[in-house]
């Protein structure tokens, strides 16, 4: 893989990027999940502590300040999907998501995969300077999909018909 920044350039400046579950500011990521991603608005919080718990998570940090994050959800063997990728917007057009994907693509457990998969609505210029395309043939994917308004809808609707 094609090295794009060099660690140091963020090191030097007091920014880290690490998979120590033990240092992310679940506040934070589920400030910017819930309240400002298109993607994952209205996401309970049990279950963001579920995907947490369950998937390889990247935290960016200025010092101890979480500034960034990411999920990776795979089994370290054949695919990996890159999920719920942000940098807070004080600290975006300094090339942290850049750090970030190439930090995340040349980590040791995710060497030799036959896949990476990943979904965005407005990143395909970052993602594109790694390799990543336009799926090549969208007719064998398939998907289920629930939005979590509906999820949450639902779960309001059964309380209110407990009352």
């Amino acid at each position: 893989m094609k090295v794009f920044i060099n660690d140091n350039s963020f090191l030097d400046k007091g920014f880290s990027i690490s998979t120590d579950k033990n240092k992310l500011n679940f506040d934070t990521i589920y400030h910017y999940l819930d309240r400002e991603s298109y993607w994952a608005k209205g996401i309970p919080t049990e279950k963001l502590k579920l995907a947490i718990e369950n998937a390889l998570c990247f935290g960016v940090y200025q010092h101890k300040t979480q500034i960034g994050f990411a999920r990776v959800i795979t089994d370290k063997a054949t695919f990996a999907y890159i999920a719920d990728v942000f940098i807070l917007p004080e600290f975006r057009g300094k090339g942290l998501s850049k750090w970030l994907i190439q930090t995340i693509l040349s980590h040791a457990d995710l060497q030799g995969l036959r896949r990476w998969s990943l979904a965005t609505a407005d990143a395909h210029g970052l993602y594109s300077q790694f390799g990543f395309t336009e799926i090549t043939r969208p007719e064998r994917w398939m998907e289920m999909f629930t939005p979590y308004q509906v999820l949450n809808k639902e779960k309001n609707e059964r309380k209110e018909a407990n009352f």
